[in-house]
Formats: structure tokens, C-alpha cells, sequence
């Protein structure tokens, strides 16, 4: 089970590569004919019924370190949309790195290198201004 929930975790947080889906089979299946109760003969289901049907999705976590879904944040990108933007700075002051710069004329922008992609930007504006990509 560790080591399923390690390989998904990597996956989540852009670290997983096409060998991890092969690894994910081959410990489920372990896990399905090594086990003596019932709990854990079941417990690798999930994990095989996804791999099985939503394939594509792990592949676009591994290949485009991308989310689909945008659940994983470690690999959500946030940007403004300069025409939506009202200026009022609300997401600079909440971004708790600092990669928000900007000013009141001239707009705001998100340095993608010092975002942690904690979503506070998001959270904060309040005109949707803030996409989650």
C-alpha cells in the first residue's frame, strides 16, 4: 500500500514517469494475490479500476505535467487575465511569496518561477481575473 501511495503521490506533484504505471499494475496485482483477507485482497481495486479506465488522465499528470481535473497544485499554473483585471492588488498582497508584481496602472502578473501555486491569488479576486491553468 506504501508504495502505491508513494508512486501516486510523485505522480500528483509532476515527478511520475510511464514506468510508474507499469509499477502501480504489477504492486496492485501483488497486493490482490498476496493477501489473506478480504480487505486486502480489495484494497488495490480503485487503483487498477482507474488505471484501467482514466489511463489518459495519468498519462497527461506524467507526459504533460498538466492536471486535467486542476486538483493536483503542484501542477496548476495561475495567470491574470489582463482584461478582467481591476487593478485593486488584492492578489499581490495575498500571494504570500511575492511573485505577484505589479501596480495599480499597469496591471498585475504572476512570476511562474516564484509561485508555489498555493491558489491564494485565486481565492482572493474577487472579478475572476485569476485562471487556473
Amino acid at each position: 500500500g506504501y508504495q502505491i501511495l508513494h508512486i501516486l503521490e510523485g505522480i500528483t506533484q509532476g515527478r511520475g514517469t510511464l514506468q510508474d504505471l507499469d509499477r502501480l499494475i504489477l504492486i496492485a496485482r501483488a497486493m490482490k494475490m498476496g493477501s489473506l483477507c478480504g480487505l486486502g485482497q480489495t484494497a488495490a481495486n480503485p487503483v487498477i479500476s482507474t488505471l484501467t479506465y482514466f489511463e489518459d488522465e495519468y498519462r497527461e499528470h506524467i507526459v504533460n505535467r498538466r492536471c486535467p481535473a486542476r486538483k493536483c497544485k503542484a501542477l496548476l499554473q495561475f495567470s491574470i487575465i489582463r482584461h478582467q483585471c481591476k487593478k485593486c492588488g488584492l492578489c499581490a498582497r495575498a500571494c504570500p511569496e511575492n511573485a505577484i508584481t505589479g501596480d495599480r496602472e499597469h496591471g498585475y502578473t504572476i512570476d511562474t518561477d516564484k509561485c508555489i501555486h498555493c491558489g491564494m491569488c485565486f481565492d482572493v479576486c474577487k472579478f475572476s481575473a485569476v485562471e487556473r491553468i
